[in-house]
């Protein structure tokens, strides 16, 4: 795993990096406190670590295989949004890792009810940023610290309930007990990104481009150059003012 950057910008992975040039990008948005960062690095390099500095918006990056291709992901944590009297709290950088996302992970704990009130909310900010998509795209509900069974806020039935309500997959999960629940979340969700093709609207690579180029020059001589309509005129006046010329001269 890769510490890309602790910033408010947010930079594109290289892919020149990664072999099969395709990268996944998923943010992670979710209430403070809900265990954000420990699914994040809980996903990418199997550890749990108890305490965490508060989050600035870390970017992590990984190769991983997906159906035997090698594909690179970058996961944006962001920081803990709060409820505000106008709705969600968001900051800058939570709003473009939104519209920068391929896909959204929306996480709360079930051990606290304001996490899991946000969570609507969050859902149509999510909707709003990528109106304009083609597609629609993917998002995914994770419950954490299932594990804390004693200081239980949100029932266990809420959480597959809301997300049948926005069309979106849900898992329970605990990040400090089991790793196999969330690479499992977070597996599926980047193996349905990778069945996906590219977006419409991705720049072709430099070598693509280069062989599109040179499969362009082979081509053109090939393909006759078409002839100018306007110098086929000329050229049959002037024959005619030649023809009108020589008739001239011999009649004299």
């Amino acid at each position: 795993m890769r510490l890309i950057q602790n910033m408010s910008t947010i930079a594109e992975y290289p892919t020149s990096e990664c072999p099969s040039g395709r990268v996944i990008k998923i943010a992670v948005i979710g209430g403070s406190g809900v265990g954000k960062t420990a699914l994040v690095v809980r996903f990418l390099t199997r550890r749990f670590i108890g305490d965490y500095e508060r989050n600035a918006g870390n970017l992590y990056s990984r190769d991983i295989q997906i159906d035997n291709e090698q594909v690179a992901i970058q996961v944006q944590d962001t920081p803990g949004i709060h409820v505000t009297a106008n709705g969600p709290g968001c900051t800058d950088h939570v709003t473009r890792s939104i519209q920068w996302a391929d896909a959204i992970v929306l996480v709360y704990s079930v051990t606290d009810q304001r996490s899991f009130d946000l969570i609507g909310p969050l859902h149509q900010l999510v909707a709003r940023a990528h109106a304009d998509r083609a597609s629609v795209l993917p998002v995914i509900l994770l419950a954490n610290k299932a594990d804390l069974l004693h200081v239980r806020r949100v029932d266990a039935q809420q959480g597959p309930l809301l997300a049948s309500a926005l069309g979106c997959s849900f898992y329970e999960v605990s990040a400090s007990e089991d790793y196999s629940q969330v690479h499992g979340a977070f597996h599926r969700l980047c193996r349905d990104l990778a069945k996906q093709p590219p977006a419409a609207g991705a720049l072709p690579s430099a070598s693509s481009t280069a062989t599109s180029a040179g499969s362009e020059k082979r081509r053109s001589p090939l393909i006759p150059r078409p002839k100018s309509p306007n110098m086929q005129d000329l050229k049959r006046r002037f024959k005619q003012a030649l023809s009108a010329k020589v008739r001239t001269v011999t009649s004299v």
